[in-house]
């Protein structure tokens, strides 16, 4: 799936620096403000999902709410992929728990 490759583009720091990775992630989780900002973020990321899945699928429709809807769930997949990598402290396979969510997603 498409979606589940455009989220590897974002986890590079998370392999390349789990501790540092993980750390980071909770202070975001722990701080509103930076919880807000990582959110304000991702609605950007969104958007741009979004028109990506519109081009790719032709339909010129960057709005529409199939691709709104999927951009979103691809982001969510995602933030609960790291939620429960940062509950397990970065001992469990982040590419495994994205992977399990979206195969969740696809079902």
């Amino acid at each position: 799936m498409a979606l589940r490759r455009a989220v590897d583009t974002v986890l590079d720091p998370y392999r390349q620096d789990p501790e540092h990775a993980l750390a980071l992630l909770n202070l975001v989780q722990e701080t509103s403000s930076l919880c807000a900002r990582r959110l304000e973020k991702q609605d950007g990321w969104r958007a741009l999902l979004a028109r990506a899945l519109a081009e790719r699928k032709g339909s010129g429709t960057p709005s529409g709410l199939a691709q709104s809807v999927l951009a979103a769930a691809a982001l969510d997949c995602l933030n609960a992929a790291l939620e429960h990598w940062a509950a397990a402290e970065g001992r469990s396979d982040l590419t495994a728990l994205i992977d399990e969510a979206f195969a969740v997603l696809a079902r």
